[in-house]
């Protein structure tokens, strides 16, 4: 966890996704799911929710999505591609986001 510099460790997390299948996902699978910078590797995810939430990371699964192509009228645009890292917990362990937002 010392190999990285704390200031990246705190970019590197965007968001929590917050929908449907993430909360399924966090029931069933003990999991939890984010948004991270694009070239964030899993160490760095790993070592920054063990730090910002003081939970212990048993695995993480990266997901890159491709943004989709949207027009307007005749100019067409593109959305920006994104990156979600679905971090599993160690059992016991759980990150309660409604108790972080009362701080």
């Amino acid at each position: 966890m010392s190999n990285f510099s704390e200031e990246r460790l705190y970019k590197v997390l965007l968001a929590p996704v917050i929908s449907e299948k993430s909360t399924f996902v966090a029931d069933k699978h003990e999991q939890v799911v984010f948004r991270v910078l694009r070239d964030a590797t899993k160490p760095e995810i790993r070592a920054a929710v063990e730090k910002l939430f003081d939970v212990q990371v048993e695995s993480v699964q990266v997901s890159n999505r491709k943004g989709k192509v949207k027009r307007f009228g005749r100019t067409i645009g593109r959305r920006d591609h994104e990156k979600k890292a679905f971090v599993c917990l160690k059992p016991g362990q759980e990150i309660n986001f409604q108790a972080l937002e009362a701080k």
